[in-house]
């Protein structure tokens, strides 16, 4: 039995439906709960007389009064569908201390930092954005580390982020570059921007932008197969050697398990 004293008991702030298996959660924690940009938060609920807990990465800035999370459904996961049926007021359980290495790596030299995700995977890149633009308009970064973004989904409502990254990328646009693309556009004729899934395009985007692994820290996070093209498309640019790439990995053990979290994920499920 973990004590009690290490949860904090949190309380649902906000929540926004982006479809009806993809949603946001701010959380008051009801304590000081401190995070580096990259890490993830643990959370449970209480069922049938036990806590389900499952680690999530979060969205928001350490500077924010309220912890932010972006989820997906998972029809068979232990805590998702748990998560799913709460609402504004509602409560859960948030442990006290963050945890997890994925973090921006401004430390190796590097100045350029390529992040690739796929639909909740953004959630840690978003954090890393609003944190540096928020230091940006206030004088504390000087945009001397320049952040490249490649973001995918299936579907353009499954960008839960989509607008506010884009208002980044366009009033920041001397140190952020925002690249959303859709791999299933048919039923959209209203999208307008690149398709393809993430490794279909990444290719184009790091010549695009010229990145390699002399001058790039590469960031992976979401689907374990996007992770592993990519990896091989990069490794072909020089990356995989000396820490140039991080990752964050979902796994998909069944045909009954979407998305859930490998040993060194921050998913959840």
């Amino acid at each position: 039995m973990i004590p009690e004293e290490k949860f904090y008991r949190a309380q649902i702030t906000k929540r926004i439906d982006f479809a009806s298996d993809l949603w946001m959660f701010r959380i008051r924690s009801g304590g000081d709960f401190t995070f580096i940009p990259g890490q993830y938060a643990t959370l449970g609920v209480e069922h049938e007389g036990n806590r389900v807990e499952r680690p999530y990465s979060i969205a928001s800035s350490p500077t924010d009064d309220e912890v932010e999370f972006f989820f997906k459904l998972v029809p068979y996961g232990a805590l998702t569908p748990l998560l799913h049926k709460l609402q504004v007021g509602d409560q859960l359980s948030m442990r006290k201390v963050s945890k997890g290495k994925f973090t921006l790596d401004t430390h190796e030299g590097r100045d350029n930092h390529l992040l690739i995700s796929t639909v909740t995977g953004v959630a840690p890149f978003v954090s890393y954005v609003r944190t540096l633009y928020r230091d940006w308009k206030e004088g504390r970064f000087d945009g001397s580390h320049r952040i490249y973004l490649l973001n995918a989904a299936s579907r353009p409502f499954e960008f839960g982020y989509l607008d506010e990254l884009s208002h980044f990328a366009n009033v920041a646009s001397a140190w952020f570059t925002y690249a959303p693309t859709v791999s299933r556009p048919w039923d959209h004729e209203d999208w307008c921007g690149e398709i393809g899934r993430a490794d279909d395009v990444l290719r184009k985007y790091a010549d695009q932008w010229g990145l390699d692994g002399t001058n790039t820290v590469a960031y992976l996070c979401g689907h374990p197969e996007m992770i592993e093209h990519s990896k091989a498309i990069l490794k072909r640019r020089g990356f995989l050697e000396n820490g140039t790439v991080k990752e964050e990995v979902y796994w998909v053990p069944s045909k009954h398990q979407v998305a859930s979290p490998a040993t060194k994920s921050a998913a959840g499920r």
